[in-house]
């Protein structure tokens, strides 16, 4: 429909940037590296698949963003990489975070972008149930891991946190966090990304707070596309969930290309660029849920994953920072 599909007009360059996007070989993240590596940026695509990350190196490099024409597009590209990042595993995050420290020169921008939906429930082998840490404390850390890396290559750094407008229904259970007692695999979901825009908010308050300058955080709701996330809803809803979705955001929504809109938005739009700790639908900022905006909520939120990391929940952010930077020492 069309009143879904507001693009983002910024023209703004990314020569000499470097972008890491999770999740990006496939769906909203492929789409957002694409339109990146059209401006010129080094994008890094950090994965758990290989064998469909390097598919969509190539993909990426063949076929340009409808914004750009075919015959410039190589002329204006920029650089393309990528890690190897399992969200599932705190050691994998911890792993690819000392690999981008090590061999990237700057971070200027984060995009947690990768994502699991409507997963049969199941622990990590961190012992964490898996929607919440693949979607949010996966992040979560290694956000904080290349936070000084980034701190480095301000100003101008942003970090994005894609979110859905499912969390409107969600709630942050912190007496089940890994919901033990009552899961489902739309409580689970709706719970990471309420987590998302919590983190957003709290993560903006303590840079603010630490006098960190330079470095922006947003949170979005992208659109409802078809991607891959609801591969799993035909084991865990009814078989033919995934399509029935799929066919009818086809049908009605956005492509991918759209989709990833928003995502573009708080990365690269000039307008943003004086905002933090803000969530975004359609390329501008909308209200999230009530308990989204509760500052205790996200106080509380970042005190748990502290917690299921391991890590003392220190205000000094600064020293937390260099706690954290200890784990992958």
């Amino acid at each position: 429909m069309w009143f879904f599909k507001k693009m983002c007009t910024s023209n703004a360059p990314l020569d000499g940037k470097t972008v890491v996007i999770t999740g990006a070989n496939s769906g909203i993240g492929k789409e957002t590296a694409r339109d990146f590596y059209g401006r010129g940026a080094r994008v890094i695509l950090a994965c758990r698949n290989m064998k469909k990350a390097d598919q969509a190196v190539k993909d990426i490099k063949n076929n340009p963003p409808s914004r750009i024409k075919e015959n410039e597009y190589q002329s204006i590209a920029g650089q393309l990489a990528i890690y190897s990042l399992d969200l599932s595993s705190l050691e994998s995050v911890r792993k690819c975070a000392k690999n981008l420290l090590a061999k990237e020169a700057a971070i200027h921008i984060l995009v947690n972008n990768a994502g699991v939906s409507m997963y049969p429930y199941e622990k990590t082998e961190d012992g964490i149930e898996m929607t919440l840490q693949t979607n949010h404390l996966g992040h979560f850390l290694l956000t904080l891991l290349l936070l000084p890396k980034m701190q480095s290559s301000s100003p101008g750094c942003r970090i994005v946190n894609v979110s859905s407008i499912t969390h409107i229904w969600g709630d942050i259970h912190f007496d089940d966090i890994n919901l033990e007692k009552s899961y489902s695999p739309s409580k689970g979901y709706m719970q990471s990304k309420l987590a998302n825009i919590l983190f957003t908010k709290e993560l903006a308050r303590r840079l603010k707070n630490a006098n960190i300058g330079g470095i922006n955080v947003y949170s979005l709701h992208p659109g409802l596309i078809p991607t891959e996330i609801t591969r799993h809803a035909n084991s865990t809803i009814f078989f033919g969930a995934g399509f029935i979705y799929n066919f009818l955001t086809w049908l009605f929504c956005q492509n991918i290309e759209e989709g990833a809109q928003t995502t573009i938005y708080c990365s690269v739009d000039e307008k943003t660029a004086s905002e933090t700790g803000l969530y975004y639908s359609n390329c501008t900022v909308a209200n999230p849920q009530e308990k989204a905006n509760n500052d205790q909520y996200a106080k509380n939120l970042w005190d748990v994953s502290c917690k299921l990391l391991h890590l003392e929940p220190e205000e000094d952010f600064t020293t937390f920072l260099q706690t954290v930077s200890c784990q992958i020492m």
